[in-house]
């Protein structure tokens, strides 16, 4: 069975920054890609990046590639999203999302993810 727990989210001001966690297993998979989303109130999630478990090989959208890191922990099943320079439109519900590899298709997504965790709120204020 897959699990997929965030956590780290909260209430911070513009400017300020957060680090988002997601521990995960992952023991039915070889090789994967684990993705960061994002789900702003009344809007589709957002793809915000993602890391190739394998190669360490990043992704990040363009909105956030200046301001957002996606890394892994060296031996635990632990993703992280180090968010600087928050800005209000930053503000959602961010999700991780596990891909596996074999199926070949988009990290960017969201459909292509068929494991995911419950979220951690983010709210940037202004």
């Amino acid at each position: 069975q897959v699990q997929l727990v965030e956590s780290g989210g909260g209430l911070v001001q513009a400017g300020a920054s957060l680090r988002l966690s997601c521990e995960f297993s992952a023991r039915a998979f070889s090789s994967y890609t684990m993705g960061w989303f994002r789900r702003a109130f009344g809007k589709e999630r957002e793809f915000v990046g993602a890391i190739s478990w394998s190669s360490n090989s990043t992704y990040h959208t363009d909105s956030v590639k200046d301001r957002f890191t996606i890394s892994r922990h060296n031996t635990k099943n632990m993703m992280y999203l180090q968010m600087n320079s928050l800005k209000p439109e930053d503000t959602a519900v961010y999700h991780c999302a596990l891909r596996p590899d074999s199926s070949g298709l988009s990290i960017s997504n969201p459909n292509n993810y068929p494991h995911w965790g419950r979220g951690t709120q983010v709210t940037v204020s202004s």
